[in-house]
């Protein structure tokens, strides 16, 4: 009989590493509120003690974009406003995830003008879109809960980055290069 055996037969758990990073990450994101327009107020309603986001682990909104992993863009981007969004983005480590708020940030919403970007994707690869002009609390939540999920689903291992080529509206995976012999 060995020193330590049937000492923690109660308190061992068997996992794999992906599901305790995915289980660490989705429970702690910090998000980075980008809130441009009225999206903005039910962004801070969602933090506030009614609505409390801080259920799901995201109450510590940071100022720095080099602290946070999730980018919630909240209301109208203009074209003025895009690179700003662009460089806030590429200044988060990775991982990094993005959650578009309301109508305007999704689509442009009822501006369709020069001035203001139709759709966020355009600029950086959008992880759940949230639906409404302006959306509720409660349908930050829920998109907060569906990414969640998503990130619940990944593979932490052999993650692959996302990048958004000149002209493209999709994010495109980049692949490793394959190794040639020779």
């Amino acid at each position: 009989m060995g020193l330590i055996e049937h000492r923690f037969n109660d308190n061992l758990i068997t996992t794999n590493v992906d599901k305790v990073l995915n289980w660490a990450r989705q429970s702690s994101l910090w998000p980075l509120g980008f809130g441009l327009a009225c999206c903005a107020i039910e962004m801070m309603a969602a933090s506030a003690s009614r609505f409390d986001i801080s259920r799901f682990g995201a109450e510590l909104f940071r100022a720095s974009p080099r602290q946070a992993d999730l980018l919630i863009v909240a209301g109208t981007v203009t074209k003025k406003m895009a690179p700003v969004l662009r460089r806030l983005y590429d200044q988060m480590p990775e991982p990094k995830w993005v959650i578009s708020m309301g109508a305007c940030s999704n689509a442009g919403g009822p501006f369709p003008t020069y001035s203001v970007l139709q759709g966020v994707d355009k600029i950086v690869p959008v992880d759940v879109y949230v639906s409404g002009c302006p959306p509720r609390p409660e349908a930050l939540l829920y998109g907060l809960m569906r990414l969640q999920d998503k990130i619940r689903r990944e593979n932490t291992v052999l993650r692959k980055e996302r990048v958004i080529r000149a002209g493209d509206t999709d994010p495109t995976l980049v692949r490793a290069p394959v190794p040639v012999e020779g």
